[in-house]
């Protein structure tokens, strides 16, 4: 194992400003080289930034009031930062922030939820996830380390779900969202998690409204650390830290971190 492994990890805060302390604890003990943030809720002049500076990040933040926003910390300096699509569409929500750090190319995406099936919000989460493929395919080669992580809002498979039976069709776990997620990734990205783990039924999200969905364990793993096959050869290992979501006042999410050997890119 490498003596000093490169770290990312992705974490929905559900409101920065609210999970302070908890974050603050868990970079402390943990100390990722690259953390990807989504839900932030705040504008980046209300980012609380002095903390993390303290423990030696720089920060990248695009942040929209009250609702959704990304950032990136980084305990290097990005030597590239890219704020949304840039495409020439409307991009008006705070969805993606990519940087390049360490020689990585780490995108970090809060997909949209979509609401219900018959909510236009559901056809905009599939266009997104259409538009991010583009993206890509225009931004990146196959042959480049990238990683994609954040809440990707898509539980892929069966194993993903508490119960795949009962939420079949549910915003989550629908058959139209996974065949999105699906030909995104078709891209060039591998499921790190899954790829090491194909039998582990391990979840990243349970929901603040389902009584005792933690201590039941009814949740969905829909945060992910996808990347591309360069950097497959030079994973360490990729899991999930349950300790955030048994905090005090915790986000209804918990990190997915994974660690790699960059001596070994191919």
């Amino acid at each position: 194992m490498a003596l000093n492994p490169w770290k990312v990890a992705t974490f929905n805060v559900n409101g920065v400003r609210a999970r302070l302390p908890v974050l603050v604890d868990w970079l402390s003990s943990r100390r990722p080289d690259v953390v990807c943030l989504q839900e932030i809720k705040c504008l980046e002049e209300s980012f609380p930034a002095e903390p993390f500076r303290e423990l030696g990040y720089t920060l990248k933040v695009r942040g929209q009031k009250s609702f959704n926003g990304v950032a990136v910390l980084s305990l290097r300096e990005p030597e590239v930062e890219v704020r949304g699509f840039e495409d020439g569409d409307a991009d008006e929500e705070a969805r993606l922030l990519a940087v390049r750090v360490d020689g990585v190319w780490v995108v970090n995406t809060y997909v949209p939820q979509g609401r219900d099936p018959l909510d236009p919000a559901f056809q905009y989460k599939l266009g997104f996830l259409s538009r991010l493929k583009r993206w890509m395919d225009g931004r990146f080669l196959r042959s480049m380390p990238v990683i994609w992580t954040g809440d990707i809002n898509v539980a892929p498979e069966p194993l993903d779900v508490f119960d795949p039976e009962r939420l079949e069709g549910e915003v989550g776990f629908h058959p139209d969202e996974r065949a999105a997620l699906k030909d995104a990734m078709s891209w060039g990205f591998v499921d790190l998690f899954r790829r090491l783990h194909p039998h582990r039924r391990q979840f990243t999200f349970w929901d603040y409204r389902m009584r005792g969905g933690l201590s039941r364990n009814l949740g969905w793993r829909i945060d992910h650390v996808l990347v591309t096959e360069p950097l497959w050869p030079a994973c360490l290992e990729c899991d999930v830290d349950m300790e955030p979501r048994a905090a005090s006042k915790p986000s209804d999410h918990t990190p997915v971190w994974a660690s790699f050997d960059l001596s070994r890119l191919t």
